[in-house]
């Protein structure tokens, strides 16, 4: 099977997949078109690396790394392996995933190449497909309400896209780059707006509250929830709204 057919290209400095076009500059990192490879190139070039951490989650992360690139990770629930958001680099070797729910769209990575070779299923907020880095991209569930699936319980909280949504998996809570961890301190994404961005960190707090977690899964790092719960309220007061 020929994933390659169509014309695909991937930012070595941001791992930006770019569909049916070369562009003169990255639309996400603005890196010129030299920083580009091929799609077919970058799944010969690196490798997935899978990394525990849980007995159900694994991390997923491009080997060698791939620029900036962010995490994924795979869940296996009672009947499926479900991906929370996509590495930009394609693996045909790894284990077949049902679905992959992205945050937003921003790591949407390789995810066409893994729907086309595994027919996994594309689920996202549809205020997230309106964005034109999106446009190539295709969806087959577009959500506007929280939901649970699998024991995977989703929630949208707008912010840092309009469609930003965090999940929540057993004991694991999936943030991905809403915060940024910066040595000891952490700061909210400021890509978006900063209204907006407030307003769902404290629906954030108000969601995890009384639930019982251990880790959290970031856009590039896993950390103890014990920790990272600190350090996020120490952001909010910090945080004037």
């Amino acid at each position: 099977m020929n994933i390659f057919r169509l014309e695909q290209f991937v930012c070595e400095i941001c791992g930006y997949n770019m569909i049916g076009y070369l562009p003169d500059n990255c639309p996400f990192c603005g890196s010129s078109r030299e920083k580009f490879i091929t799609a077919e190139f970058c799944s010969k070039k690196y490798s997935i690396k899978k990394e525990k951490v849980t007995n159900r989650v694994f991390s997923l992360e491009s080997s060698p790394k791939l620029g900036l690139e962010h995490l994924a990770y795979c869940i296996i629930s009672d009947n499926q392996k479900i991906w929370i958001d996509c590495p930009s680099t394609f693996q045909s070797s790894l284990d077949r995933m049902e679905k992959i729910l992205f945050t937003h769209h921003h790591f949407l990575g390789a995810s066409n190449l893994y729907r086309s070779y595994y027919t996994a299923f594309i689920w996202i907020h549809q205020y997230d497909t309106q964005n034109i880095l999106a446009q190539n991209h295709s969806f087959d569930k577009l959500f506007l309400e929280n939901f649970e699936l699998d024991g995977i319980e989703a929630f949208h909280i707008n912010g840092h896209t309009q469609g930003f949504t965090f999940y929540i998996f057993e004991d694991v809570l999936f943030i991905c780059d809403y915060v940024f961890l910066i040595k000891e301190r952490m700061r909210l994404n400021p890509y978006g707006s900063n209204k907006r961005t407030i307003y769902g960190a404290y629906k954030i707090k108000e969601i995890i509250e009384n639930k019982a977690l251990s880790k959290v899964c970031g856009y590039n790092y896993v950390d103890d929830y014990s920790d990272w719960k600190e350090k996020f309220e120490e952001l909010l007061i910090r945080t004037n709204f």
